[in-house]
């Protein structure tokens, strides 16, 4: 397979150099920016001479095609900004490129709001999603945005917020910190998902994700394999963090943001060029971010400082460097683990009987959790038609400190514990860890916008190379103490400190973890996008992945461990886009491939291999994309029906009288669902941005336990986001603002097994509430999370409580 893909690519780059006959025309291509640095989203570019006329896409990109060799004006005009006129030669075979920067009018220097054809809240386009420059419209692939005006209209101060905006995704577990795991799950389309991907690629941390840095975040629905490999993605889909990035002009902007329960946070945001052409320039974002509990204790407490530096050599070549360093100290998260080998007696959290404004911890016992991500690409522009992107990513990641968390472990009715089982006693685990994780991602990708005959290419080939390596050096967990926890006058509650825990830690002789694990992925893809006609689109992708886990070494006993293993997986993609009408409405139908890996297992009989194939999920999706009234309406919806087959199992096979525990490779998940994106803005002033989804999830074959139901990562079934604005947009009000939405989850099934029963969180309707005012350059902001103070809970076979009601104000300046 890896040699025909070899070959595959070879005719791809023979290709490139074939396809070089020109028509005798030349083209026009630019990006319009206003004085701020800002893309000039949804603009509209004509050419004098002639009635041809285009609109800036969310990058402000634009695109002339076809035009015979002489001169002509661009004309650009935009509510608020000047008019321009740009003067362009064209000449045969060639693409003249220009970049136009709008000015502010000088009539409304003291304020300028755009209004009219241009939604703030409604950018979906973007270059990561299918590794390609293609609209969302042209795309069979259904995809998020949830951009930072968006964040900024409800002050948001954490990544887990922002993505309360995102249709069909909801928070498993809080960021917990631990080593190899540490960042927060998200449940999408039935499938557990991490925050792994920045920029689009490697970017991981065992924290939670800064939001001073993120222009954008996107989350990208459906197993997708092809593209971004099985590493470091799900079969729900992935989360893709989009960084800011330098303009070319001088600016920036301060914010301070304080609220309930000690929340002080920071930001800072500088972008300056740095010499007179404006061809090297700087962004610097910063935060401090500091934050108490509504619990008797808890706290989180971080730095974040994120320079970005832009480099165009030439108008063929450039460079983008963007670099995170990330510290952040924090208390676990009170996360409650139910038992799961025997019945549960409470079903419900209010059978429980716990009062969450517990925390179960102490302020001493806190694990940090610093992160690096540095990325380098570099863009050169081969020929007309033709560019090569080179990217280089490397993220380390480290949890340093205790890791804690409680869980009902008694069994009862043992020889030990005579007396029956309850949900009142819980115990109390912790380990002090030492954790390092550094991944190095390095992608080559070659892209193309070509025609063969009368037919549209725009291609990507790319390969893709990617190393983990983790080294641990944790103490082994301890039991410090086995508590009640509906009795408030249990003493043994407040005796949890770091004294205590290294007093117990220090008895302890062995179990200490320390090792390394080493893997590797090679990987090749080529996708194409092929306009059959100009509004019939097909899709065709396919990825050829080659990974290899090396043995895991001991350092306790010298040992290594027998998981040295390799396989090759070859995950392909098609879809197909009709625009009923053209850049306004299209149906979409995709097949989407996604893998996972397995490593071998060890077999009770010889007749049984151990050899398992990888995992294999595969999507069948359709639905429809609008974009109309003059891009006032986007809106996705989607059916999708996902089968995860080659799944383990255990069976029981008698033998010469005795019994063994197999493994079989026979299993299979069915998740299948709707989700609905909407983003409107049906007056000047007014958005509107609403999600829904619905997922139905169930083990078609599986251990006996589960059979036939609901995976606990699964999440609700019911799921929805809404936020409406408003800011005025003239008169004495002009610059006032109001904001209200919330979100929605049905009841959720956190523990779900023959052995434990069923423990069910209750659905709840959190409700939020917003004002803002912008004036000049200044920004006031006042919000309510959970006005109602609905006590609500999330969880993964865990029960969290979550945030109660909480007040925040935010000031900014920008200048």
């Amino acid at each position: 397979m890896v040699k025909k893909l070899s070959a595959l690519l070879l005719m791809l780059f023979s290709l490139i150099a074939g396809v070089s006959a020109q028509s005798g025309t030349g083209g026009i291509k630019g990006n319009i920016v206003t004085s701020e640095g800002e893309a000039a989203a949804f603009v509209s570019v004509r050419i004098e001479q002639h009635s041809r006329g285009t609109v800036t896409d969310g990058k402000g990109d634009f695109a002339f095609r076809r035009l015979e060799p002489g001169t002509y004006v661009l004309q650009v005009s935009l509510l608020g900004y000047e008019p321009m006129a740009e003067t362009v030669t064209v000449t045969a075979n060639h693409t003249t490129t220009v970049k136009l920067h709008l000015q502010v009018s000088k009539t409304q220097l003291s304020e300028v709001t755009v209004i009219g054809g241009q939604n703030k809240l409604a950018n979906k386009e973007s270059d990561y999603i299918a590794r390609l420059p293609i609209k969302n419209l042209e795309n069979p692939q259904v995809y998020n945005v949830i951009g930072k005006e968006l964040m900024k209209e409800q002050v948001i101060t954490s990544f887990d917020d922002a993505l309360k905006n995102a249709p069909g995704v909801t928070r498993l577990w809080s960021s917990t910190g631990r080593g190899g795991d540490g960042a927060g799950y998200f449940t999408m389309r039935g499938f557990a998902v991490q925050p792994t991907m920045v920029n689009g690629i490697a970017g991981i941390s065992n924290g939670s994700p800064d939001p001073a840095d993120i222009e954008r975040v996107e989350t990208i629905k459906g197993p997708s394999g092809t593209l971004f490999g099985s590493s470091l993605v799900s079969f729900g889909g992935l989360i893709n963090i989009v960084t800011k990035k330098p303009y070319d002009a001088f600016g920036g902007e301060i914010s301070y943001t304080g609220g309930t329960y000690g929340l002080n946070r920071v930001t800072a945001d500088l972008n300056t060029p740095l010499n007179k052409d404006k061809s090297v320039i700087l962004r610097t974002n910063a935060a401090y971010h500091s934050e108490g509990s509504f619990q008797d204790a808890g706290f989180k407490r971080s730095w974040f400082l994120a320079p970005s530096l832009s480099y165009r050599v030439n108008d063929r070549l450039s460079f983008l460097v963007n670099t995170e360093f990330y510290s952040g100290e924090s208390t676990n998260p009170t996360m409650i683990f139910l038992n799961r080998r025997r019945q549960l007696i409470a079903r419900t959290p209010d059978q429980l009987g716990i009062d969450f404004t517990r925390s179960f911890t102490s302020n001493d016992i806190t694990i940090k959790t610093p992160s690096v991500n540095l990325f380098g690409q570099a863009n050169y522009k081969l020929s007309d038609k033709w560019t090569s992107q080179t990217t280089v990513s490397r993220s380390t990641r480290r949890s340093e400190g205790y890791y804690s968390y409680v869980m009902f472990l008694d069994e009862g009715g043992t020889r030990d514990n005579p007396m029956p089982a309850n949900d009142t006693l819980i115990s109390r685990y912790l380990t002090h860890q030492h954790s390092i994780t550094t991944a190095t991602d390095v992608q080559q990708n070659f892209i193309g916008d070509f025609n063969i005959g009368s037919l549209r290419n725009r291609l990507v080939a790319g390969l893709d190379f990617l190393s983990q390596f983790t080294e641990n050096d944790n103490s082994p967990y301890i039991r410090f103490d086995l508590i009640n926890t509906v009795n408030p006058k249990d003493p043994r509650y407040s005796q949890l400190n770091r004294a205590a825990v290294d007093a117990r830690l220090a008895q302890v002789t062995s179990g200490q973890v320390k090792n390394a694990t080493t893997n590797y992925t090679y990987s090749a893809y080529v996708s194409d996008v092929l306009n059959i006609t100009d509004q019939l689109i097909a899709m065709a992708s396919v990825r050829v992945d080659h990974f290899v886990t090396k043995p895991t070494k001991n350092y306790v006993t010298g040992e290594k461990g027998k998981d040295d293993f390799s396989q090759t997986s070859v995950s392909p993609k098609f879809g197909l886009i009709y625009q009923v009408v053209k850049d306004k409405v299209s149906l979409f139908a995709n097949y989407m491939n996604g893998f996972k890996n397995a490593a071998p297992v060890t077999q009770s009989l010889p007749e049984y291999s151990g050899v398992l194939k990888p995992q294999q999920a595969n999507q069948f999706e359709g639905g429809v994309k609008l974009n109309v009234l003059n891009d006032k309406l986007s809106m996705s919806a989607s059916y999708y029906n996902i089968l995860v087959t080659n799944m383990t199992r255990s069976i029981d096979v008698e033998k010469g009288g005795n019994h063994y525990n197999i493994t079989v490779q026979d299993g299979s998940q069915r998740s299948k669902g709707v989700e609905v994106d909407l983003i409107a803005n049906p007056l000047p002033g007014l958005n509107i941005v609403a999600g829904y989804g619905y997922n139905d999830s169930k083990m078609e074959k599986s251990d006996s336990g589960i059979l036939g139901r609901r995976p606990v990562s699964a999440g609700p079934e019911h799921v929805a986001n809404w936020w409406i604005s408003y800011t005025a947009t003239s008169g004495k009000l002009h610059g006032l603002g109001l904001g209200f939405g919330g979100n929605y989850g049905s009841e959720n099934m956190i523990t779900n097994s023959k052995a434990t029963g069923v423990f069910t969180l209750p659905s709840y309707t959190v409700l939020n509430a917003g004002v803002f005012y912008q004036v000049n350059a200044y920004r006031l902001a006042l919000k309510m999370d959970n006005i109602t103070d609905k006590a609500y809970y999330g969880g993964w076979t865990t029960v969290e409580r979550m945030m109660p009601r909480r007040f925040s104000a935010s000031v900014a300046f920008k200048f």
